[in-house]
């Protein structure tokens, strides 16, 4: 039986049939994604994994539509987004935040202005709104006082965070994160992780990270899909509740899915129930003894020696 917090959320994101190939310099084509449907559900953390030159990334770009499909559609929020004409185009991806690997700053420009940049792009508010909704999003990842510094003033974690507080400054429903750790040491990852995490769970934005890390993954998403060849191999819940979940991901289809599910402890098997014991009064059982065996002997209390 299905409780209301089981029900599942509706689909935020949907792809339906979507195929895109790239022309390679040399002549013939490369099928970077194909013929793929999936629906990534509002508010949450969607982990899309595979080798490289899987499409994951391709994939990923579908989404805003940085990259047309040949075939197929891409919806989000309710908008089908390869139906819409240029300008609407660009008025949907205002819902669309997007952070990538290598950071892509305004190198000349403050971070102030680095998260302002899509603000003042788009239009429709005052100097001081603008400036509200600036300190807003820094102060959301934590560098409310970097706003005069400039990009080379930062580290790789602090750089990656501007990415993200510019990313979130429309207020979009969806942020989508290209490797956005691979550039990253370990220590920092973590905390990058638990700022997208924190975002999810205060903003309710529906998250969908490109990885080639497991431990990423494992540690941040809801659900994942495996990408091999162009093609979702296998797409998975990793909390384990998925109907063909089997405690161990034996059940899994890729040899990256069996990674990834082994990365999870299996839930502990239920303790056996223990054997009734006999009725309330009655009497305690007597054990046969084998043929031949000598009867025990009696026990001698002190009336034997009187």
């Amino acid at each position: 039986m299905t409780t209301p917090d089981q029900v599942p959320r509706a689909p935020l994101i949907q792809i339906r049939g979507a195929s895109k190939t790239f022309a390679l310099p040399k002549g013939g084509q490369f099928h970077a994604v194909k013929n793929v449907s999936l629906e990534i559900r509002e508010g949450e953390i969607f982990g899309l994994i595979g080798k490289s030159g899987a499409g994951k990334s391709t994939l990923l770009r579908l989404i805003n539509l940085l990259e047309q499909p040949d075939s197929g559609s891409v919806t989000v929020d309710g908008r089908e987004l390869t139906a819409l004409g240029k300008r609407e185009l660009r008025e949907a991806r205002q819902n669309i935040g997007m952070i990538f690997q290598q950071f892509n700053l305004l190198q000349n420009a403050s971070v102030f202005d680095n998260v302002a940049f899509p603000l003042r792009i788009h239009g429709g508010r005052t100097g001081a709104q603008l400036a509200a909704r600036v300190r807003d999003c820094l102060e959301l990842v934590e560098l409310g006082g970097k706003a005069d510094s400039y990009p080379a003033q930062l580290s790789g974690g602090q750089k990656q965070r501007v990415a993200i507080a510019r990313a979130l400054a429309s207020g979009p429903a969806v942020l989508l994160c290209d490797e956005p750790t691979s550039a990253l040491d370990a220590e920092t990852t973590r905390a990058l992780l638990a700022t997208l995490k924190d975002i999810n769970h205060r903003l309710g934005v529906t998250i969908v990270i490109v990885s080639h890390e497991l431990s990423v993954l494992d540690a941040i998403c809801d659900r994942v899909a495996v990408i091999e060849d162009g093609a979702i191999a296998e797409a998975f819940a990793l909390d384990g509740s998925d109907k063909d979940n089997d405690n161990g991901g034996a059940l899994r289809k890729t040899a990256l899915g069996r990674e990834l599910a082994s990365l999870r402890p299996a839930a502990p098997l239920p303790a056996p129930s223990p054997l009734p014991g006999p009725p309330a009064g009655a009497p305690r059982p007597v054990h046969a003894q084998p043929a031949g065996a000598a009867s025990p002997a009696p026990i001698r209390t002190e009336a034997a020696h009187a």
